[in-house]
């Protein structure tokens, strides 16, 4: 019963103090206790019930079983980061959004690419990523090169769409203005169509680094070598160490928000003028 009312305490508490906070005005302060007081509340609430309820740990480990084997195997965690998000995610998402972003340039450039290259890109976004990934891991083989290449296939379509929509959100007015100066296509596109096209481009980038983690995961249930985060989670469910599952669920989770933030702060420092971004 302890467990039970310091949950439904935590419950109450967390209410009260949130509801207090969105009563006063806004500030950078009260952003950033909103969601931190949330998400305490929610740990004591799932400890709270967990306990409370004596709930197994093979069906949902206390937060407390999942710190502390979360701080005895930082080793193995390390290791799985490094092969799945550096090795993995990371260079499939450089490789994808790079070609992705001079393939757009091109399209932009040459129609006949754009009117072949969009439908087929639209078509291969709704491909599952489960029908995908093992085929590319009897094409690259079971090491980061296959995680790569689903990652690559992942992320390469929803930032071509967005850039070459991008690329034509400058106005008649704005590339009338150009042609009045003489400026050629390249100038244009460096000087107004780019700048213009940034808040599409990083449009593309934040939705392909949530895809790049989701399919570097993913890839790695179809085979990798003793080591990954797919490959943790889906030995580790076999073994029932639920503990470690959820350990390595929050490095993804960390490793995810940490990777979409560092794209938006380089977002407002690119696209400062946007009126998105005027707070």
């Amino acid at each position: 019963m302890i467990w039970l009312a310091m949950a439904l305490g935590a419950w109450i508490i967390g209410w009260w103090i949130n509801a207090r906070i969105a009563k006063g005005p806004p500030s950078r302060a009260a952003s950033l206790a909103v969601p931190l007081i949330f998400g305490v509340t929610v740990i004591v609430i799932w400890e709270g019930l967990v306990r409370g309820l004596e709930v197994s740990p093979v069906l949902l480990p206390a937060p407390s079983a999942i710190a502390a084997r979360f701080a005895s195997s930082t080793g193995i965690l390390w290791e799985d980061f490094v092969q799945t998000v550096i090795k993995g995610a990371m260079s499939g998402y450089i490789i994808g959004c790079s070609a992705a972003f001079v393939t757009a340039i091109l399209a932009d450039r040459f129609d006949f690419l754009r009117r072949g290259l969009l439908p087929v890109g639209n078509f291969v976004a709704a491909l599952p990523v489960i029908g995908m990934a093992p085929i590319l891991v009897m094409w690259f083989g079971f090491d980061w090169q296959s995680k790569a290449a689903v990652v690559v296939v992942m992320v390469f379509f929803p930032v071509l769409v967005n850039t070459v929509q991008g690329l034509s959100a400058a106005s008649a007015m704005e590339r009338d203005l150009m042609r009045t100066y003489a400026a050629d296509y390249w100038t244009t596109l460096r000087k107004l169509r780019l700048p213009a096209a940034m808040p599409f481009v990083f449009n593309g980038l934040k939705i392909a680094s949530t895809l790049a983690l989701i399919g570097a995961i993913v890839a790695e249930f179809f085979g990798s070598p003793v080591r990954g985060m797919g490959f943790r989670i889906s030995t580790s469910v076999g073994q029932l160490a639920l503990d470690l599952v959820w350990a390595e669920i929050v490095v993804a989770a960390i490793a995810g928000s940490a990777f979409y933030g560092s794209i938006v702060l380089i977002e407002r420092a690119v696209t400062f003028w946007h009126p998105s971004q005027r707070h």
